[in-house]
């Protein structure tokens, strides 16, 4: 009767008789074929591949197939790996992967701006800014960061009106103390921001982004605060901005009209002007500017006195009267002598409205 089995039945390691015991797979031979499959290190399956086959034949294994795949596949790696290092191809893959990952960060959510940062925004006109783009400040922008700043004290979604009251307030004092030099903005760039959305509302978004954005793209960077100014130039802007920005808030309606409303106005806009004379008067100016700044500051005593008679006005006739005298006094381009001699820009944009 022949020998049927092989060890004791049911025995661990038993095997039917004739089945020779399994043969283990060379790791190295794997390993070869791996590396020269995904190209990854191709000298590392080259060697892996020639140690696998002595291995194999001394300990009786399985994987010589493998083994020599992967050589042969790694030695054409290896080939192609130094064609292109010749040849310059994969400098030129490389950067065209870096081209593209560049080009994936520019592309961003309104949300995800920071102050500095110019942009264009090629979602005008949607409901949603999805398709905001970083670039440098040098080359054409839709709008430059000035700011940001969260919504506060609302638990419940307010509705937009509400959120746009809350940035015209929130973002004017950002954008004045972004781009101090006013006379550096280009004309009919001024202020904008993006908000929440009643979508991203719900999911915990509270900030509003705070930005100076044009009519159409332009060219370089306003930002002109305090970390690019210097101390004198920044005491200049300080005294002198607020009489255009009291300026811009004259009334729509005229005397006639609302009498009261408009003399309150001129009465602020004195005090801007008095302001502005104690800050040039009282400040060390730098020698080569004091003939400049003393200039002005004969300017703003004018400005002060005519300023001062339309204040006092006691009917719209009187208003009227004193009102052309009050504007002469104060020129669109007062203290331009004063801003050069700063090395501030003395000459203001042409057209109307550099201010929000």
């Amino acid at each position: 009767m022949p020998y049927t089995a092989y060890g004791q039945p049911g025995a661990p390691g038993a095997a039917p008789y004739g089945q020779p015991p399994h043969r283990s797979t060379n790791g190295l031979a794997v390993g070869s074929l791996v590396s020269g499959i995904v190209c990854c290190l191709p000298p590392l399956g080259l060697v892996l591949g020639l140690v696998a086959l002595p291995q194999i034949r001394k300990r009786g294994q399985n994987g010589k197939g493998l083994a020599i795949a992967g050589i042969v596949l790694s030695a054409l790696s290896c080939l192609l790996l130094v064609a292109g290092l010749v040849s310059g191809g994969f400098r030129s893959a490389y950067d065209g992967f870096k081209e593209g990952v560049d080009e994936a960060s520019r592309s961003r959510s309104a949300f995800a701006l920071r102050p500095g940062q110019c942009f264009t925004d090629h979602s005008k006109g949607a409901e949603f800014a999805t398709d905001v783009r970083v670039v440098d400040c040098a080359r054409p922008h839709d709008g430059e960061v000035s700011g940001t700043f969260k919504v506060t004290g609302v638990a419940a979604w307010p509705g937009d009106d509400a959120i746009e009251d809350i940035a015209d307030k929130r973002c004017e004092p950002i954008n004045a103390a972004y781009a101090m030099d006013t006379w550096a903005i280009p004309r009919n760039v001024g202020l904008s921001y993006y908000q929440p959305s009643r979508e991203s509302w719900r999911l915990g978004d509270r900030e509003v982004t705070c930005a100076f954005t044009g009519e159409k793209p332009f060219s370089g960077s306003v930002r002109s605060d305090s970390t690019r100014l210097t101390l004198d130039q920044e005491h200049l802007l300080l005294s002198l901005n607020p009489i255009e920005t009291v300026g811009y808030r004259e009334p729509e309606d005229d005397p006639d009209e609302d009498f009261e409303a408009n003399r309150q106005w001129a009465g602020e806009l004195l005090t801007a002007i008095d302001s502005a004379r104690a800050g040039v008067r009282d400040h060390d100016w730098p020698g080569t500017s004091k003939a400049a700044l003393a200039a002005l500051g004969e300017e703003l005593d004018t400005a002060s006195r005519r300023w001062r008679a339309l204040s006092a006005a006691a009917d719209a006739d009187a208003y009227w009267a004193a009102y052309d005298a009050a504007w002469d006094a104060l020129p669109e381009d007062l203290g331009a002598e004063a801003r050069t001699a700063l090395g501030l820009t003395g000459t203001p944009p042409a057209g109307e409205g550099t201010q929000a």
